[in-house]
């Protein structure tokens, strides 16, 4: 039940925060899309490396344990991938800032959001049986995460992720200055 509990905490947490991010507004996934607007990276960047940063060393000092990771197919992911991309673009929020916009009482992400996940669903577990098999047997990989890909220790791993992320902000926003000079 704590466990329940602690989830349900940050999820509200992390809608919060999608929604002071004003990531639950379609213009911010469309803009992300266009490669207008770099809120939604910047965010999903972020949470990525705090998430790092706070995990990679708990799991050193044996406070947790990370669950086993899944095989990587790389067909799957990249279709996988394709079909979450295209709908997230289609449609302007994904399932977290769904789940935010719902929260605020939006009904264009309450019905036809809710609508769509509960199809796209369906269709995943009425087709899995067929479709996953022959995908699973193409180009697997085996389970691959950085710091064994690199062969690096985890932390500095998480270190070159959160340089990598300095990098990337500093030149996105060197890249909205400069757009923002050259306009008359």
């Amino acid at each position: 039940m704590n466990e329940f509990i602690l989830a349900l905490v940050l999820g509200v947490m992390f809608g919060f925060s999608l929604n002071k991010a004003g990531l639950t507004r379609f213009s911010k996934i469309s803009g992300q899309f266009r490669l207008t607007d770099m809120t939604v990276m910047k965010f999903i960047m972020t949470a990525l490396v705090v998430t790092m940063i706070g995990l990679y060393p708990l799991r050193m000092l044996g406070v947790i344990t990370f669950p086993t990771v899944p095989a990587t197919y790389i067909v799957g992911n990249v279709v996988g991938g394709l079909i979450f991309g295209i709908g997230m673009s289609l449609a302007g929020f994904c399932p977290g800032t769904l789940a935010a916009g719902a929260g605020e009482g939006k009904l264009d992400y309450l019905i036809p959001g809710t609508l769509g996940l509960l199809v796209g669903a369906a269709l995943f577990g009425l087709t899995y049986d067929k479709v996953f098999p022959p995908i699973s047997k193409l180009l697997n990989s085996g389970s691959v995460v950085i710091p064994d890909l690199w062969n690096i220790n985890a932390l500095l791993a998480v270190l070159a992720m959160a340089v990598l992320a300095l990098i990337l902000f500093y030149a996105i926003d060197r890249m909205g200055m400069i757009r923002k000079v050259g306009k008359p």
